[in-house]
C-alpha cells in the first residue's frame, strides 16, 4: 500500500513491492547513477570513455591495476550480451513474464540490448581498449538492472493497476527513443569513415547535432522513460530517473570536451535539450 503522503503516485505507479531486494535496488540504482552523473560533471570519467584520458589528464588504460585489457568492442559486447540473454531467457522461465505489460517490457528490454549489440558489431567505431575490471561491473550492472526490472514487474501480478494506464504512451516513447538513439549513433559513426583506425575527432553534424551535443543521450533518456511508463513500477522509474541524471552529467562533460578541443565549436549548441539545457 502507498503511504498517505504518496497517494497521488498511485495514479501512475503500482504499489511498492513487499520486497527488500527490489526496494534496495531502486534506491541503489538511482543513487549510483546520479552519483556517476555528478562525477562526470566533476571530470571524473569511467575508463571506457574517450574523456577518461583526454579531459581528466589520466593515462590511457593499460594492463595491470585494471586487470587484463580487452578491445573496446569486446568490452562493450561483454557489457551488453548478458543483459540481452537475460531478457530473452525470461520468456522461457515459467511464470516470469505474465500478462501483456510484462511481455511488452521484457520484449522492449531485449530489443534495447539487441540494438546495442548490433551497434557494437556494425555501427560504432572503436580505437582503444577497456580494462576487464571496467567491463565486468558495467556488465553486471546491466544484467542486474534487467533482471530486477522484469522481477519487479512480476511482483505486480495480482496488485491493483494504476488508475492511469501509461502502457501505450510508454511503447511510443520507447520506439521514438530507440529510433532516435540509433539514428544519431549512425551519424556519429560516419565521422570516422576510415574505420576503427580513424582516431580523428570531429564536430558531429546532422539531425539534432545541429542543436545539442548529445541528442543520442536525449533519445536514450526518452527510451528509459518509455520503460518506466510501460512498467509503471517504482524500480523502473528509479532507473529512468537515475539514467537521466547520469546522461545529463555526461552530456555536459561532452559539451565541455568539444569546447576545449575545437575553437570553432558553436556556442549556441546546448548539451542535451535544444535551446534549454
Amino acid at each position: 500500500m502507498w503511504p498517505s503522503a504518496l497517494l497521488p503516485a498511485a495514479a501512475v505507479l503500482y504499489p511498492p513491492p513487499a520486497s527488500v531486494f527490489v526496494t534496495a535496488m531502486s534506491v541503489v540504482s538511482f543513487a549510483s547513477l546520479a552519483s556517476a552523473g555528478l562525477s562526470e560533471l566533476r571530470g571524473e570519467h569511467m575508463a571506457y570513455s574517450k574523456f577518461w584520458h583526454v579531459v581528466s589528464g589520466q593515462q590511457k588504460p593499460s594492463a595491470g591495476a585494471g586487470g587484463p585489457l580487452l578491445s573496446s568492442r569486446d568490452g562493450m559486447l561483454l557489457a551488453y550480451v548478458p543483459a540481452l540473454l537475460a531478457a530473452a531467457a525470461s520468456f522461457a522461465l515459467p511464470g516470469a513474464v505474465e500478462g501483456l505489460r510484462a511481455q511488452i517490457l521484457a520484449s522492449a528490454l531485449a530489443i534495447h540490448f539487441l540494438k546495442r549489440v548490433l551497434e557494437v558489431l556494425f555501427i560504432h567505431r572503436y580505437s582503444g581498449n577497456m580494462p576487464l575490471n571496467t567491463a565486468l561491473p558495467i556488465s553486471s550492472s546491466y544484467l542486474l538492472s534487467t533482471i530486477t526490472m522484469i522481477y519487479a514487474q512480476h511482483l505486480t501480478v495480482g496488485l491493483p493497476d494504476p488508475s492511469t494506464d501509461l502502457l501505450y504512451i510508454g511503447v511510443l516513447l520507447f520506439v521514438v527513443g530507440i529510433a532516435g538513439n540509433f539514428y544519431h549513433h549512425y551519424l556519429l559513426s560516419q565521422l570516422r569513415k576510415g574505420g576503427d583506425g580513424d582516431k580523428e575527432y570531429k564536430i558531429p553534424r546532422g539531425g539534432l547535432f545541429e542543436l545539442v551535443t548529445c541528442p543520442h543521450y536525449l533519445f536514450e533518456i526518452t527510451g528509459f522513460f518509455g520503460f518506466a511508463m510501460i512498467s509503471q513500477t517504482v524500480y523502473a522509474l528509479a532507473m529512468a530517473s537515475g539514467t537521466a541524471g547520469y546522461l545529463i552529467g555526461r552530456s555536459f562533460a561532452t559539451r565541455r570536451w568539444y569546447k576545449s578541443k575545437f575553437e570553432e565549436f558553436p556556442a549556441s549548441i546546448k548539451a542535451l535539450v535544444p535551446y534549454i539545457l
